[in-house]
Order: structure tokens, then sequence, then C-alpha cells
């Protein structure tokens, strides 16, 4: 939070103001805001990068619902921080095509509270929507309470208030709830065990990757002391060095005559199979060549026989007059 942000006058009205927004908001958009931010921070390398994005949803009369929501560029202009309205037109199109009912709500940023500068980027979208919904994401407010069950997510309606004979642009909170879907229950349930889906296989690969990285991290420690014990640079341990030369004797002699032998054997096994696999998909290609260019063949016979009159008779080939038969010769 800046300086100015803290000297400027505040744009939410008091609690008391009650909005008559019945809100209702989805899962995907809530992730969207917070994987839009863990991204902006990696980018940045900064922890406070100012997140902006469109919401999607559908109105009906005071009754919202936000199902969906897609990223804003905001650009630097003369006048001050402007939102690209040609990408947001272009999205917003894009999304109708998919999907027709939803419309543009609201936007949303991550900030502790909204400023000025929201309220001044809130009249840049009244073009789209006359009151676009404010949905602001709070890291800090679950940070400093880590026991509480509410979501750090506030939702604010733009109002006017008149005061003192002028007129302003300020927030109002507006009281929102978390809708799911049975579909959008998996999603989240999935998202949360960290996209493992339950799948044994990866959990054993990978809690057997974690085992062999602790056994090599437990190994170069050893085979780091014994080279410093060699170099002179470590001080000799007669337990620890009578324990390594013991583990040493317990493991297989890979130079045995009847391990290079068994393993001899299994690696010809593994390469004959190899071959044999080979060997049958090429005589399996084979058979599908051989088979389309009987078809093929096939094919070219059927349509000289058409173009000739008809399939020849054997021995009916052309032998100058005499192949017009005996009568012919006995006339001419």
């Amino acid at each position: 939070m800046t300086t100015m942000d803290t000297d400027e006058p505040p744009v939410v009205l008091p609690p008391s103001v009650i909005s008559g927004l019945s809100l209702a908001v989805h899962p995907l958009p809530i992730l969207n805001i917070s994987e839009h931010l863990t991204r902006l921070r990696l980018a940045t390398r900064s922890s406070v990068p100012f997140v902006i994005g469109a919401l999607l949803g559908t109105q009906n009369g005071r009754e919202v619902e936000i199902v969906n929501s897609f990223e804003l560029i905001l650009q630097e202009g003369v006048n001050g921080e402007k939102i690209d309205h040609e990408v947001l037109r272009a999205r917003a199109e894009q999304y109708k095509q998919v999907f027709p009912s939803l419309e543009f709500i609201g936007w949303y940023t991550v900030a502790a509270h909204p400023t000025v500068r929201h309220i001044a980027l809130n009249e840049q979208l009244t073009a789209y929507s006359t009151t676009p919904i404010l949905l602001v994401l709070q890291p800090t407010a679950g940070a400093t309470n880590l026991s509480s069950q509410h979501l750090p997510l506030k939702a604010y309606e733009p109002t006017i208030d008149f005061r003192d004979g002028s007129s302003r642009s300020v927030f109002t909170e507006a009281p929102f709830t978390v809708e799911t879907g049975e579909a959008e229950r998996i999603a989240v349930d999935w998202t949360a065990r960290g996209g493992e889906g339950g799948t044994s296989l990866e959990s054993h690969l990978s809690t057997q990757r974690a085992a062999v990285k602790m056994l090599h991290d437990r190994i170069a420690v050893l085979v780091h002391y014994v080279k410093n014990v060699m170099a002179g640079t470590a001080p000799k341990d007669h337990v620890t060095l009578r324990a390594l030369s013991a583990l040493l004797a317990s493991l297989p002699s890979s130079d045995s005559k009847y391990f290079r032998e068994e393993f001899d054997t299994e690696y010809e096994d593994v390469q004959l199979t190899a071959y044999l696999s080979t060997l049958t998909k090429s005589a399996n290609a084979l058979n599908d060549l051989v088979d389309k260019h009987l078809i093929m063949s096939a094919g070219i016979g059927r349509d000289e026989g058409r173009g000739g009159g008809g399939p020849r008779r054997k021995g009916a080939q052309t032998r100058g007059f005499g192949a017009m038969g005996p009568d012919w010769d006995r006339g001419h």
C-alpha cells in the first residue's frame, strides 16, 4: 500500500449500508484469480503485483452469478492507466461464441481494500455494464488469520454517494455465496490434492524417487568422508571405517563369474524379445502392404475390362486376317 492510498478518502461505504444484490460466485473464477496472482508474483518478483481481469456470468435482475473470468491488460497512457479495450472485446466475444449465456459482469483485482485507483478503472468498464461488480482478493486477510474458514474475498457494487451537495462514486460491500456444481466439486477436489487424482502409480513413483534421493545423499556423504580421510583432511574414525568395510563386503560383487553369466543371459533375452517385437511389426506392415497391392491390382483389372469391351477369352489374340475365321478367307 502506498502513501497516497493511506491519505486518500475511503471509497467504501460503512457496513451499515447494505447492498441488495444477490451474488453467487463459482470456484473457477476464484482459482483463476489465485493462479493469476501467483504467476505475476513469480514473473515480476514482486509480492504485491497489480492484478486485473474480467468476470463473466449471468444476471437476472438483482441476482448475479459469476461463472468464469479472464485476464485484462493495463496500459500506461497520458491521462493515467487505461484498460486495453480491444483485448477485452476480443476475449469477451470468444467466450460468447462458446458460452452464449455468459455476459460481462464485472472485474477482479487483488488489494487490501478498494481505492481511488479502482474507482477510476471501474468507470472505464461502465460501457460494458452499468454497474460492474468488483471482486477483490485479499491475501493478507487470510495470512493474518490462518484459522479462519472464510475465503479472503470481498465483492463490491458501485454506487453514488451524495454528501454536502456533491456526489462521488463509491463502492458498497455485497455479500456473496459460493455455489458449486457436481463437476466443479470434482475439479476442486482434484486441485486440492495437487492434481494427483488419487492415482497409486504416481504416488508410488514419488515415494520411490524420494527414497532413492535419500540413499544417494547418504552415499555422497560417505564417499566425501572417505575421500577426506584419504587426503588427510579428516580424522580417521575406525568404527566408521569398519562399518563401511562390512557394508561393502555384504554387497553382491558385480565381477563375479556367475553374476556376469546371469546378467548376459537376461540381457540377451531382452534383446531377443525386442528383436522379435520389431520383426512382428515389420511382418504386419508387409502383410498390410501386400493386401493393399492386391486390392489395387484387382481394381485396375476391372477398369481395363470395362474399357476394352469386356474381358478377352484366352487364345483370342489378333493374328492377321486369319484371326477373322476360315469363312472370311474363303469368301475373299
